[in-house]
């Protein structure tokens, strides 16, 4: 198949999409990609790129099509700027779009608003286009956008609407998903639940000197991403400062990753004085997380209390997954079943610091032996649920129409 996936991110920003559309390449599929200017996550053009500098370029065979794009910078008002632009100049790139494509494959993991550039797409190239739903519109905004104005909620919520009545297929990360897109009058045989994977890199490896003299020594439990609001990271520091005070000194806590939040997040910590048990390592490429996790003993996932995070699945869990460690989970619905029902470590409600603490504890002074059973049943879990060449399989029978 020649399939065109539409995203406003894209390498050599981090994002899931990149290796999917690698595992496509490698089926023999030609991919190309209509994208923006790289400007995530801090907001500032990558280096070598600029407004004026949208040239085509070609990585891992891929064409990609770069659309200017303002960056995102800091603050809701430019985030919107950001997120219209691409509706305007990636509209105008797809416009200009002349190769024969089977298909559109869309992703969505914020805004809604790149239905939009598809739609044009589908329209100039006559062919279908499938839209994976990574975020819940227009819920995302007032969970992790904090806007309450109904006006704007109501245009994101039309948006939505009109972008799900046209895909061809609705797929959607989360079966949590469903009933909420049902609900935005879409029709439920177009909804397909189609969850993450995760890299290939992501596999059980042992422990390396490399990566385990990087982290302080003691009991270490890692975090590894966006350092955001949305992540409800002051809820770990508040566990951390409990259970410090309940004299476990020796469990430390590392986050890895940058976001607007860290400033906050270092500011509590010299406040709390936990600059002994609390660690911030910054961001490494995305190929050097197993080897963080195989140094560490235990992974944390945690989300904002609110629907919209109660009915995703983090992508990090199947990450964690993959690695073969024990979980410890801080939020609510899909993503904490996955956890209790893979077995594979503890989960305590959202932005419960006091459960999370004493789930700290108790994975702590269970045996290794447990601990590393919890791993395994996490592995085994990811291989039946979301192995990446089952799921690639699965995708090009919903691209072929077979689904």
């Amino acid at each position: 198949m020649r399939i065109l996936v539409i995203s406003q991110y894209f390498w050599p920003e981090n994002f899931k999409i990149n290796d999917l559309c690698l595992g496509l390449r490698d089926r023999g599929h030609h991919i190309e990609v209509l994208t923006a200017i790289p400007n995530y996550p801090t907001g500032k053009f990558f280096e070598g790129y600029s407004f004026f500098k949208d040239k085509d370029e070609v990585w891992n065979d891929i064409k990609i099509h770069r659309s200017k794009i303002f960056s995102r910078g800091s603050g809701g008002i430019r985030l919107m700027i950001n997120y219209f632009s691409f509706v305007f100049f990636g509209s105008f790139k797809a416009k200009k779009l002349k190769r024969n494509f089977d298909c559109i494959f869309v992703y969505e993991p914020s805004p809604i608003t790149v239905g939009i550039p598809a739609i044009v797409a589908s329209r100039k190239l006559k062919i279908p286009y499938y839209f994976w739903v990574q975020d819940l519109w227009p819920e995302s905004l007032t969970a992790a956008g904090g806007i309450q104005n109904k006006y704007i909620l109501g245009f994101f919520h039309k948006i939505t609407q009109i972008i799900y009545k046209n895909a061809e297929k609705v797929l959607v990360q989360s079966q949590g998903f469903k009933d909420y897109i049902i609900n935005q009058k879409t029709d439920p045989e177009k909804i397909i639940f189609y969850p993450n994977s995760t890299e290939n890199f992501y596999k059980p490896m042992p422990a390396e000197p490399e990566f385990s003299e990087k982290l302080p020594s003691g009991f270490r439990i890692t975090f590894a991403g966006n350092l955001g609001e949305a992540q409800s990271l002051l809820t770990v520091l508040n566990a951390a400062r409990i259970v410090k005070e309940k004299g476990f000194s020796e469990i430390k806590w590392v986050f890895l990753g940058n976001g607007r939040q860290r400033q906050q997040l270092e500011q509590f910590v010299n406040e709390h004085h936990l600059s002994d048990v609390v660690t911030f390592l910054g961001a490494y490429p995305s190929a050097d997380m197993p080897g963080f996790f195989a140094a560490s003993d235990v992974l944390i996932c945690s989300l904002k209390k609110d629907k919209i995070f109660s009915l995703t699945i983090p992508s990090k869990i199947q990450s964690y997954l993959a690695c073969g460690k024990p979980i410890l989970a801080s939020l609510d619905g899909e993503g904490a079943k996955i956890v209790e029902k893979a077995d594979a470590g503890y989960a305590s409600p959202a932005e419960n610091a006091v459960e999370l603490a004493e789930n700290a504890v108790r994975i702590y002074k269970i045996s290794e032996n447990e601990r590393k059973q919890m791993g395994n049943n996490a592995l085994q879990y990811y291989r039946k649920e979301f192995e990446r060449e089952m799921l690639l399989d699965k995708l090009i029978l919903i691209l072929e129409g077979k689904v």
